[in-house]
């Protein structure tokens, strides 16, 4: 049986192991909006602006990998017994939403 002390710090490891966890997480998650909001943003001029798809085919390919490598992460099991399923939600709404728009990109 543990003890108090023990139970205690058990408790903090997962705190402590909890923000390791989630720094580089939400850096993903921001890099991986700043570039859907970048696809979402840009509109192209007209049907010869070719350079302007090509920045919402980037932005939009730039979004999946880091959401991609965001989900890869949160998916491995140590993550997601620490971490909790909710940490799922933010690289899959933001790669449905790149996916979308790079789809819907004339």
């Amino acid at each position: 049986m543990l003890d108090r002390t023990e139970a205690t710090r058990t408790t903090e490891d997962q705190g402590c192991l909890r923000w390791v966890l989630a720094v580089p997480l939400v850096l993903l998650h921001l890099v991986a909006a700043w570039f859907c909001y970048t696809a979402l943003t840009i509109e192209p001029g007209g049907s010869w602006d070719d350079d302007a798809r090509a920045g919402i085919v980037l932005s939009c390919l730039l979004t999946l990998v880091a959401s991609g490598l965001a989900l890869l992460i949160t998916l491995a099991p140590s993550v997601r017994r620490t971490m909790g399923r909710w940490w799922l939600a933010p690289p899959v709404v933001l790669g449905v939403v790149a996916a979308v728009r790079w789809a819907t990109t004339g």
